[in-house]
């Protein structure tokens, strides 16, 4: 078996077209960085700035669609009043969305 002569020359240098093949690899991962994962972490980082800015008086909405006010903040837990005399316990991560001052009053 003889090895004919095309197969038996060098292949071409090539070092450019290497990378050149993964530029759109390169550049998809980017796009993605941008439009997904920066926005997705600035989100998450606005959302734990305000869990930690709970105070004891706020009027919030939780996850589950409860809205009340603030009676009692511990490390893990928020007891939110949502009618005179009932409480409910709820994780600090269940906050969704800080109310305006008052906003309680104009929905009884």
């Amino acid at each position: 078996m003889i090895i004919s002569p095309a197969f038996a020359q060098a292949a071409p240098g090539g070092g450019d077209a290497g990378l050149m093949s993964f530029l759109p690899i390169i550049l998809m991962f980017v796009l993605l960085y941008f439009l997904m994962i920066r926005p997705q972490m600035k989100r998450a980082k606005e959302q734990k700035t305000m869990i930690e800015a709970l105070q004891k008086g706020d009027e919030v909405v939780t996850a589950g669609g409860i809205v009340g006010r603030i009676t009692k903040l511990t490390d893990q837990y928020v007891t939110v009043e949502i009618a005179p005399n009932t409480e409910v316990v709820v994780q600090r991560s269940a906050v969704q969305v800080p109310l305006p001052k008052g906003t309680l009053k104009t929905l009884q």
